[in-house]
């Protein structure tokens, strides 16, 4: 598989860790949106795009975001134990949010992300000129 364009949106945005989002598409015949771009305490690295997790209430069953007290929907309050839990994860350490896509190999996510980071260089400095 080969990446053959990466496309980058610069955020300005100064006192945010969010610096761009990337558009990355393989083999001129699949497209990855929303790639985020952040400023981390080590560096820059990307998080690839991702959902809120959300939970049905048991009264009408309206889909809730994860950790919601009151259902958006008929405002009955929510029980703390019908959030979902992943089996590997502690009660209490439960994401926000669930990858839509991701890579499956760690020389992979190196791969990806190096090409993510050269293209947002790139555009940077295509900027700045």
């Amino acid at each position: 598989m080969e990446i053959t364009e990466v496309r980058i949106v610069l955020k300005d945005s100064p006192d945010k860790k969010l610096r761009a989002y990337a558009t990355v598409t393989f083999d001129n015949v699949f497209v990855v949106r929303n790639i985020k771009v952040i400023e981390g305490s080590t560096g820059l690295f990307i998080a690839m795009p991702s959902r809120k997790v959300k939970h049905p209430c048991p009264k009408c069953s309206f889909k809730n975001e994860l950790r919601s007290k009151y259902c958006n929907q008929c405002a009955a309050v929510l029980p703390v134990e019908a959030s979902p839990q992943r089996m590997e994860e502690p009660a209490g350490n439960q994401s926000e949010h669930k990858d839509i896509a991701h890579p499956i190999t760690q020389q992979f996510r190196e791969c990806l992300q190096k090409k993510v980071l050269e293209a947002y260089d790139l555009e940077k400095n295509r900027l700045k000129a």
